[in-house]
């Protein structure tokens, strides 16, 4: 089987079911493993580097006004791959291509090949979206015992905080503006033994107003900023600290979002673990505490 792997979160996956030989092509995202930057690249990103968030969020907000898409797929680079599988999603078109472009592609290409659309929104679907990807190539045992050995992992970690007293959470999906998150993050935060105090389970990410990440009296403050890896995360952490934007004396936690948070795939269940140790550490967990802004945020 020859695999197109339009999603970083499914190439990962497919590599940990054993079916990292079949994969053929990636998009410019697909960094784990390091094997899979060897496969052909079939889609980038419209969007010009070095923005910084609050550029990168204009730059997604008119181009969705416009109707243009956030990714190029290489048409032809896709021709010559010879696919007899094409993963890719229809969940968030700033995330990754779109399934509507992929059918477009694969019929002007007169490509038969199989389309697997991915759009898990809760944790049960992620691991379930790893059954399926076993089921598509062949390699359901393996899948099956993935997803088996990742929800006996969340299980345990929701034993260890269970009774336990549960901190506030916000998680900042984005930073400049404040996202709130959806999808299966409030769920990782209960999962660690949080109250994830802004965003919704399942639902779609929401922008935010500063006021109301300090009326939601957070314990902890996340900063997980999607497409950025911990020491991004951490210079955005600094720069809210420094501009006193976050509510005072919450722990500042920032993550690889990229690695743990905002790819539904198998590191997912990392995010739950590191989360739960630093909600109910062993000891002293290090971090910057907020101080009180000098004026109100806006």
């Amino acid at each position: 089987m020859r695999i197109v792997s339009l999603l970083p979160a499914t190439t990962e996956a497919l590599f940990a079911i054993g079916a990292g030989d079949d994969v053929v092509g990636v998009t410019f995202e697909c960094d784990t493993p390091a094997e899979a930057r060897s496969r052909t690249i079939v889609s980038t990103s419209a969007m010009p580097e070095g923005l910084a968030p609050e550029e990168i969020d204009a730059f997604v907000s008119a181009a969705a006004a416009r109707g243009e898409d956030l990714y190029r797929l290489d048409a032809g680079a896709l021709a010559g791959l010879d696919a007899d599988l094409v993963v890719t999603q229809d969940l968030c078109a700033v995330c990754a291509v779109d399934v509507g472009v992929v059918d477009e592609a694969l019929a002007h290409l007169g490509c038969t090949a199989e389309v697997l659309t991915c759009d898990p929104h809760t944790l049960a679907e992620v691991l379930d979206t790893v059954v399926a990807l076993g089921r598509a190539t062949g390699r359901e045992p393996a899948a099956q015992a993935l997803a088996a050995s990742l929800s006996t992992r969340l299980d345990a970690v929701r034993a260890r905080v269970a009774g336990r007293p549960r901190p506030r959470v916000v998680v900042l999906e984005w930073t400049d503006p404040p996202y709130a998150p959806g999808h299966w993050i409030p769920e990782m935060v209960e999962a660690a033994g949080g109250e994830c105090v802004l965003g919704a389970a399942g639902e779609k990410s929401t922008r935010v107003l500063w006021e109301r990440v300090h009326e939601a009296r957070p314990d902890v403050v996340v900063v997980a900023p999607c497409g950025y890896d911990r020491e991004g995360a951490r210079q955005q952490a600094d720069a809210l600290l420094t501009a006193g934007l976050l509510p005072a004396g919450a722990l500042v936690h920032p993550v690889d979002a990229d690695a743990h948070w905002a790819r539904p795939g198998p590191r997912v269940v990392d995010g739950v673990e590191e989360l739960a140790a630093v909600l109910h550490p062993a000891g002293d967990v290090e971090g910057r505490r907020a101080v009180a802004p000098p004026h109100a945020p806006e």
